[in-house]
C-alpha cells in the first residue's frame, strides 16, 4: 500500500505561469484547513510560484511539520479550476495536480506515477487568519 505524504494531499494548490489566472489566483490565496483535520496551510506567492505552507499540524502526526511547503505551477482550465504540477521539496517528489474552487471550498487531486496513484482532498477556507 502506498502512503501519501501530507503535502501530496496539498498537491493541490498552485503556481501560475499563465496570464489571465489572476481571478483564480486571488481566490486560492489565504488560509485553508484540510478536510481530514490533520493540517492547515497558507497559500501565497513565493518567488515566481505559489506555495502552500503548513501553519499547523495535528499533534501526534510525525510525517509532517509546520513550515513544510508545496511549490505549485498551474494554468487555468476554467474560471474555477486549475491544473499543473506541484513539487514537494521535503520529499523531492513531483505531482500532477488539479484544483477546483467553489466559494469557500477547494478540492485538490494529486497524482504520481503517470496518474496510477491519485488522492483527492477537500479544503475549507479559514476566515480571520
Amino acid at each position: 500500500m502506498i502512503r501519501f505524504p501530507r503535502l501530496f494531499s496539498v498537491a493541490v494548490l498552485l503556481a501560475s505561469t499563465a496570464p489571465g489566472l489572476a481571478a483564480a489566483e486571488s481566490s486560492i490565496y489565504g488560509a485553508w484547513a484540510r478536510g481530514d483535520g490533520v493540517a492547515r496551510v497558507r497559500i501565497a506567492p513565493c518567488g515566481g510560484a505559489i506555495c502552500a505552507i503548513n501553519t499547523w499540524i495535528k499533534p501526534g502526526v510525525t510525517d509532517e511539520k509546520v513550515g513544510d511547503k508545496l511549490v505549485m505551477n498551474v494554468s487555468p482550465r476554467s474560471a474555477a479550476a486549475m491544473s499543473g504540477t506541484a513539487f514537494d521539496p521535503q520529499r523531492n517528489l513531483s505531482y500532477r495536480l488539479k484544483v477546483s474552487l467553489a466559494g469557500q471550498r477547494m478540492t485538490t487531486s494529486g497524482c504520481v506515477l503517470g496518474g496510477l496513484f491519485c488522492k483527492n482532498m477537500g479544503w475549507t477556507r479559514l476566515s480571520g487568519e
